[in-house]
Parts: structure tokens; C-alpha cells; sequence
């Protein structure tokens, strides 16, 4: 499996702005879409959006949002909220940043292997689907 660089930039809140390089990841998986830390109320908020693989069609958009189940992170302390007005399918999701460099990458690759399993699992069931879209 080929190993990504992920920069994580520090975004000012009021300008949204990015001014500053947070730290390097490495990670597993194409999925992300924007990555970026932001102070929120005292607390260090990284916003993770990932999205999928290819370019979908407009029935497959569609699909994709109705099949993915968000309640596959529940295992982990993140928030995630789906993203409509982008050209693919996106999820945002939410986690207060961890200091330690290996901890932060592996919950980055933990997180892009959970949207990726499930991803993965969307496509599957939405394969034979394109009628019921159109």
C-alpha cells in the first residue's frame, strides 16, 4: 500500500486563513480531501474531510449518502457530518487535535481505514442500485 504525506495547517478562525504547518503524517489512503487545525473555545479542533476514491455519477451520489453509515466511527471520539455541496461525496470529520505525533497518525490512518472500509462496503451495495436512482 503506497504511504501519503498529510500537512496539517493551523487555520485562523475569524479569517480562515491557513498560516501555519502543524505537523507531517504519513498515511495510508488518497481520501483526504482538506485537513486543517483550528482553535475552538480553548480546545484544538482538527477538520478532517475526506471523500471518495473516484468521480461518481449523480445517482451514485445520492446512493453513496444513503448507504454510508456515519455510526461506523462510533467506536472513536469524533464527530462526523456529511458534506452535499462538493462535486463527490464528503464527510467532515471532527476530533480535538493529540500532541503526540504517533498517536495523531495512527488515529489519522484508524479514521481513513474506518471511511475507507466503509466506503468500500457503499460500493458494493449500491453496484446493481442505478435504476432505483434514476
Amino acid at each position: 500500500m503506497e504511504n501519503f504525506k498529510l500537512v496539517l495547517m493551523e487555520k485562523e478562525k475569524d479569517t480562515g486563513f491557513l498560516y501555519k504547518e502543524r505537523e507531517v503524517y504519513s498515511i495510508n489512503t488518497n481520501l483526504v480531501e482538506n485537513i486543517y487545525v483550528v482553535d475552538e473555545d480553548g480546545k484544538e479542533v482538527v477538520h478532517l474531510i475526506v471523500t471518495t476514491d473516484k468521480n461518481v455519477s449523480d445517482w451514485e451520489f445520492s446512493a453513496i449518502f444513503d448507504y454510508y453509515d456515519v455510526d461506523v466511527f462510533q467506536e472513536i471520539n469524533v464527530s462526523v457530518k456529511e458534506i452535499h455541496d462538493k462535486y463527490n461525496p464528503a464527510w467532515e470529520i471532527k476530533f480535538e487535535f493529540i500532541d503526540c505525533r504517533e498517536e495523531m497518525e495512527n488515529l489519522l490512518n484508524k479514521i481513513l481505514d474506518i471511511h475507507k472500509k466503509e466506503l468500500d462496503s457503499v460500493y458494493e451495495q449500491i453496484k446493481d442500485k442505478e435504476e432505483e436512482y434514476k
